[in-house]
């Protein structure tokens, strides 16, 4: 058992875990800590009980039931966050022996999701998957349903109170599905409006609290939320990012990783990540001062997998690199790209690398076209991107980016 003190006074967690040795429990704990302090409580207690698999009826031992039930009382616990998913059976036996409100580990994550997410479409996946959660987990007390948006319609003759609920959760589901489809046809529209244009998309992907965020706000001054906390990011954000070659890129804030997430959250958030998948170049980034560096590299590395992302450029890159010392140094990270998304140090061979890595070598170049030349113009409209275009007395003053095939047939009018 661990205490943990905090002189601000909020409500009080304590975290319990069930070790089975399938997955490293201490770690688990360590974020669930985060994740719980995130939701804006405080992780007051700390217990780990090794057990063969998790109690069917009360998910640890009776044995430990019963010092939870003590330390309850003795140090104030207003909520019992569990690491694992919970039964409704577990959830209330809990609650009945402690009498303390028992939330799980994904519970807990859709509550964050709900206190971060800004956009229609962040807060749309926030409610479906909520009731994607709440469908299967109805008990005999019925569900109170107003927080999730709208009363409960008129019951049909002899309809039980469960009935109902799972008729009108399922009938907002279908609700959600269909905003969520014209929101992501709104989203393709818009991306195939950038390939017509030729605008090269580059993509911030990682574990949570890696500094996605911070690097957006450095690279392109975006503004984005950046907070020392789980899930700050949501919402998608795109800034335009010049490059040393002069190309702009579309750079994309995603929403961050964690491990062991439930599979329908990560459903739940598909277009989102979705923008990754589908990026000219992905940044991988990870907080290299996280002795879980390696784990959360590799938690990012399988979801890019699962996205279909293996013939994209992925660029791995090791954030928070200032708050290293010698121990950093023995670490077998030689080949990635070392930067500090605070203190700006190695943001230049990052951009570098992006150049370098990106689909077709791009030009952006200033021409002066005489009129006689002026289908070159056209070329440039539709195989490369047209940023300003002047006509003046000695021909076409043209600004534009441009590929190496293009950049052949116009170098002659460069200027």
């Amino acid at each position: 058992m661990e205490l943990i003190s905090n002189e601000e006074k909020q409500t009080r967690a304590l975290l319990v875990c069930v070790d089975t040795g399938g997955y490293d429990a201490e770690a688990s704990m360590s974020e669930l800590s985060e994740l719980v302090e995130s939701a804006g409580a405080e992780p007051v207690l700390l217990l780990t009980q090794k057990l063969p698999k998790p109690e069917s009826a009360t998910y640890v031992g009776s044995g430990k039931l019963a010092e939870m039930t003590e330390l309850c009382r003795e140090q104030e616990i207003d909520l019992i966050v569990a690491d694992s998913e919970l039964s409704p059976t577990q959830i209330k036996n809990m609650e009945k022996a402690t009498d303390v409100r028992v939330i799980d580990r994904t519970t807990l994550i859709l509550d964050i999701f709900a206190l971060r997410a800004r956009s229609r479409e962040g807060k749309l996946q926030v409610e479906l998957a909520q009731l994607k959660y709440m469908l299967p987990r109805l008990t005999g007390k019925g569900v109170e349903m107003s927080r999730l948006g709208g009363g409960i319609g008129t019951r049909g003759p002899g309809e039980t109170k469960i009935e109902t609920d799972r008729r009108h959760i399922r009938r907002r589901m279908e609700t959600l599905r269909e905003e969520l489809a014209e929101v992501e046809k709104h989203r393709a529209m818009l991306r195939r409006r950038r390939e017509k244009d030729g605008v090269i998309t580059c993509a911030i992907v990682g574990y949570t609290n890696a500094g996605k965020s911070t690097l957006m706000n450095t690279l392109t001054d975006a503004g984005v939320l950046a907070q020392d906390k789980l899930f700050a990011t949501l919402d998608p954000t795109s800034r335009a990012l010049r490059l040393p070659s002069g190309v702009s890129v579309m750079l994309i804030d995603t929403v961050g990783l964690v491990r062991r997430l439930p599979h329908h959250l990560v459903e739940a958030f598909r277009s989102t990540l979705e923008e990754a998948a589908q990026s000219d170049v992905i940044i991988n980034l990870c907080d290299a001062s996280s002795e879980e560096a390696r784990v959360h590299l590799q938690v990012t590395r399988d979801l890019l997998d699962s996205l279909g992302c293996g013939d994209t450029p992925v660029l791995t890159v090791l954030n928070k690199c200032d708050l290293l010392d010698d121990y950093f140094q023995a670490q077998d990270f030689n080949s990635y790209i070392k930067i500090s998304a605070k203190t700006g140090e190695g943001i230049d061979r990052l951009l570098q690398a992006i150049d370098d890595n990106l689909p077709v070598r791009m030009r952006r170049v200033k021409l002066l076209v005489p009129f006689n030349k002026a289908g070159l113009i056209s070329s440039i409209r539709d195989s490369g991107t047209l940023i300003h275009e002047e006509y003046t007395a000695g021909g076409v003053a043209v600004e534009a980016v441009v590929d190496e095939i293009l950049y052949a047939k116009v170098k002659d009018f460069e200027r």
